[in-house]
């Protein structure tokens, strides 16, 4: 049952909004400039089905309000990466990155934060990140920890240890100046981790702090000051070093279809193409190339220029959100001429190889997965449709290319089998639809799917075999998403945010669709 937006009052405000399903799961975060005018519009007709499939999931919608449209877009990324909703998008790498926690103890300490594989963190305290690889030495918590004279000893010792005779930790196990002077080293070090423009202001703050110090005859103070300002200048000194030594520029092709887009990058270092990644992500709601991008740099080293095939939407915003969050002026434009319209060429050709491969990625990665011995451009999907002992009818969807060929679906009344045996029903069905196909030489599909388990595959193979034909026939339970494939024991699970499972559920839930509708039919005109 649809959700029904008008029972609820939507503010006219900036801000975000978290649609949840029954089981009060986040399931998708978007951002808007008018949360009533966004919200409202998913509930349109002629949605796209990927929206569709939004829009029958939500229960529940909460709203959180911001000044202004980028703080919606600062939060609307964080929040997707703390709740990981399923019709956003995920990065696939996204959980190689680090992110850091400053626990909650009298005298905090610095640790890696770590996380349940549902992304939860384990531990109290205040989590920052997430930082990549290449976002330098702030990863280097040994740095960090020394820079702030934050301790690293699990219980509190009653004396100083060695950390403290090298000059790393102040020792506020033992001296009342260190447990007073301890909060402030830790309010200094997450500055720090809020990001490096942060760094610049703290920084910035230290030498005047210094300067007052010298003013005022506190040399000690002033001394403190300026060994905490050498460090981190340290710091800064390696992280200016690696954005010299890294890109200056980052490419990035797309190719929008119906329901999904194909995104591929090429990273330059020193005019070299050095590394190269593709990524797809559903057009549900407000997933776009924009989104994708900022997404994308929370977790890379952010260009000084990023190059696209086409610009995104909000275009401005995103250049400012990642200028202030690198600290330095962040472009993003298209290629003119030159030796830039040739790599964009070149990534743009990549991706229609792609494309050209089986027309959508998914279908590839369906074959590679299954290991199917033909890409499966035409697929057929069966499932049986029961109410009472009465009313039973079979269904089939047709997908060609990855999407719905409504002219290819077909129903089937059951002749031969009477009571509710889902079993002997798929072998009719599938017996009947290959027979004809057979008879009328016709071309067969490159993959068959029954939607049910192991019994329903084994009574469409027992089909298959006696019409002599041998076509991949898989099956899909719909309870777990399990798939089943012939003579394998064990069930096989696609990820749930692999493009090959979308296909085979958009399918299943076509073929299901269909079928419920002639069930229903039949039911209406046998009462009449």
């Amino acid at each position: 049952m649809t959700f029904d937006i008008s029972k609820i009052t939507i503010p006219t405000d900036p801000g975000i909004y978290l649609m949840k399903d029954k089981d009060e799961k986040i399931i998708y975060i978007g951002k808007a400039k008018n949360l009533k005018k966004r919200v409202k519009s998913y509930f349109l007709k002629n949605q796209n089905y990927k929206t569709q499939k939004l829009v029958e999931n939500i229960s529940s919608i909460e709203f959180v309000l911001t000044d202004n449209e980028s703080e919606a877009f600062l939060l609307e990324s964080n929040m997707i990466k703390k709740y990981r909703p399923r019709f956003n998008i995920e990065l696939k790498d996204q959980q190689r990155y680090t992110y850091l926690r400053v626990t909650d103890e009298k005298f905090p300490r610095l640790l890696v934060a770590r996380r349940t594989r549902d992304g939860t963190f384990l531990g109290k305290g205040k989590i920052y990140g997430p930082f990549t690889q290449g976002s330098s030495k702030l990863l280097t918590i040994g740095a960090l920890r020394k820079a702030f004279q934050i301790r690293i000893c699990k219980t509190l010792p009653k004396k100083v240890c060695l950390e403290y005779h090298l000059g790393n930790c102040e020792g506020p196990c033992e001296f009342k100046e260190a447990q007073d002077r301890y909060s402030s080293h830790v309010e200094s070090l997450e500055e720090v981790l809020k990001g490096k423009n942060q760094t610049k202001i703290f920084t910035k703050k230290l030498e005047n702090e210094m300067k007052l110090a010298a003013d005022l005859q506190q040399f000690e103070r002033a001394k403190e000051i300026r060994d905490t300002l050498i460090r981190l200048g340290s710091l800064q000194t390696k992280q200016k070093m690696e954005y010299v030594e890294n890109s200056d520029e980052e490419y990035f092709g797309i190719a929008i279809k119906e329901y999904s887009a194909i995104v591929m990058n090429f990273r330059m270092i020193n005019g070299v193409i050095r590394d190269s990644d593709k990524f797809f992500f559903d057009l549900v709601g407000e997933n776009s190339f924009s989104n994708f991008l900022y997404q994308y740099y929370s977790t890379h080293q952010i260009p000084r220029h990023i190059i696209v095939s086409e610009l995104p939407d909000e275009n401005y915003l995103l250049e400012s959100l990642l200028s202030e969050q690198s600290g330095f002026t962040v472009t993003i434009s298209l290629p003119q001429k030159g030796k830039k319209q040739d790599i964009m060429n070149l990534i743009m050709k990549n991706i229609a190889i792609i494309e050209e491969k089986g027309t959508e990625p998914g279908l590839v990665e369906l074959q590679d997965l299954l290991g199917l011995r033909t890409l499966p451009k035409v697929i057929e999907c069966f499932d049986i449709s029961n109410h009472g002992d009465s009313f039973a009818v079979g269904s089939m969807a047709q997908f060609v290319d990855g999407q719905p060929e409504k002219s290819g679906y077909r129903k089937f009344k059951i002749k031969t089998v009477e009571g509710r045996d889902d079993f002997a029903m798929i072998e009719e069905v599938i017996k009947r639809r290959y027979l004809r196909l057979l008879e009328e030489k016709k071309p067969l599909p490159d993959l068959i799917v029954i939607d049910g388990g192991k019994g329903q595959l084994s009574s469409a193979l027992s089909s298959l075999k006696s019409l002599g034909l041998d076509i991949d026939c898989i099956s899909l339970a719909k309870q777990n998403e399990e798939i089943f494939l012939p003579q394998i024991k064990e069930s096989i699970k696609i990820p749930k945010e692999n493009q090959s499972l979308k296909i085979l559920q958009h399918i299943r839930d076509e073929t299901h669709r269909f079928g419920v509708l002639y069930n229903r039919t039949i039911q209406k005109n046998e009462i009449k």
